[in-house]
């Protein structure tokens, strides 16, 4: 066997792909879910942050920015380990899936509120002044008028922010959930062979190249109009 086949053989070894392709495709599965999860939750925690901030409740406010810079300073991986094996001492006992779903949507609140709060901040003055002018409350000029472009504003960085921490979901090979990395771990322990390991990176690929191409499209679209 020549180096080459050598190679093939040791990660695209095509029979143990095709052996424990069911699991890492369950392992998509759960990664897009857990996800899905991260994204949703982490984005309306922020963006609720934000809001509540603008208000202007000193007491509240320090208390906002200081979860959220503990939150951004934080490892996601010290998030979990803390919340899968700490909770139990308190009686909660989160499954792995929970506490890297919870770890990841805090780490992605904390910076979606700095960007939504960056977003609302760079509104001019005057714009609020003009609202308020027009008999519209606070919270309305709040809702209609200033958060319409605080978002678009924001688009570009909360994407590649929420990229960025959704690709976080491997570590919740830590706590035992078995998303992408953990089966293609597994995969690989049980077979003693990598491939199973580059299976699992195609997947990454075909989940994440999209959206970052996506992304870069998005970025580019709204540059102009910061």
């Amino acid at each position: 066997m020549s180096n080459w086949e050598r190679f093939l053989d040791t990660f695209f070894n095509g029979r143990v792909m095709a052996r424990y392709l069911p699991d890492i495709a369950y392992g998509t599965l759960v990664t897009i879910e857990l996800a899905a999860l991260v994204i949703i939750s982490g984005l309306v925690a922020g963006l609720a942050l934000a809001l509540v901030r603008s208000f202007g409740f000193r007491p509240l406010n320090l208390l906002i920015v200081f979860v959220v810079d503990l939150f951004r300073a934080l490892p996601p991986l010290v998030i979990i380990v803390f919340i899968y094996f700490g909770l139990p001492a308190v009686e909660l006992s989160p499954s792995g899936f929970v506490s890297t779903w919870l770890s990841l949507a805090l780490v992605l609140m904390a910076f979606s509120e700095e960007i939504f709060w960056a977003g609302i901040s760079s509104i001019h003055k005057g714009q609020w002044e003009a609202a308020r002018s027009t008999g519209l409350s606070y919270g309305q000029t709040l809702i209609h008028v200033v958060l319409p472009q605080a978002i678009r504003l924001a688009i570009p960085p909360l994407t590649n922010r929420t990229i960025a921490i959704t690709k976080g979901t491997a570590l919740g090979t830590v706590v035992a959930v078995t998303e992408i990395l953990g089966q293609a771990s597994s995969a690989m322990s049980n077979s003693y062979n990598p491939s199973p390991l580059m299976l699992g990176a195609a997947a990454y690929l075909v989940l994440f190249l999209p959206v970052v191409v996506a992304a870069r499209w998005i970025e580019t679209k709204f540059a102009w109009k910061r």
